[in-house]
């Protein structure tokens, strides 16, 4: 995979926690989804089989059953915007899982985003939704802060999507 196929420099970026380059507009959203092992492994599992992707009601495409480096993706809003993006990284670990693509050429905007599942030391689990972005597009640009706004809500359903997801058929979590 070439970085150069990549709208963007600082491929991998969104690994960092924080890590938004200059020129672009940061995005942080955390969602509590629950409690314990069995809701952590269901939110990892929604989240790197694209599972909460295509529960989130908009149109995606992956080149491959489960997120890894390479797997390409476009995720079409509304019928009309196809968004081409690459998964950069993954990661699959004890307490954290998830994964980040980048923006391809024909994206509406520049950048990365992230969607990691993370269990804290006190069992609470939780997706995070990190991201850089600045417009690629006429429309884009002339939605100014309005496409921020969008993409903060997009973030904000994520979760909710997955809460539901994650603690689907637990009694308790």
């Amino acid at each position: 995979m070439s970085s150069a196929d990549f709208t963007y420099d600082h491929v991998g970026a969104t690994r960092e926690p924080g890590s938004c380059p200059p020129g672009f507009h940061p995005l942080h959203v955390r969602t509590r989804l629950g409690e314990g092992e069995a809701v952590f492994r269901q939110g990892a599992e929604a989240v790197l089989t694209w599972e909460l992707h295509r529960a989130l009601g908009v149109g995606f495409d992956a080149s491959a059953d489960r997120a890894a480096p390479g797997v390409d993706v476009t995720v079409t809003l509304a019928g009309v915007v196809r968004a081409p993006c690459r998964v950069v990284w993954t990661m699959e670990e004890h307490r954290r899982a998830g994964w980040a693509y980048g923006t391809l050429p024909g994206h509406p905007e520049c950048g990365e985003e992230s969607f990691v599942v993370d269990r804290t030391g006190d069992g609470t689990v939780w997706l995070t939704v990190s991201a850089f972005s600045r417009p690629a597009r006429w429309y884009t640009r002339a939605a100014g802060p309005a496409a921020r706004g969008l993409q903060q809500a997009y973030a904000r359903r994520c979760g909710t999507v997955l809460r539901r997801l994650a603690t689907e058929g637990l009694e308790e979590f």
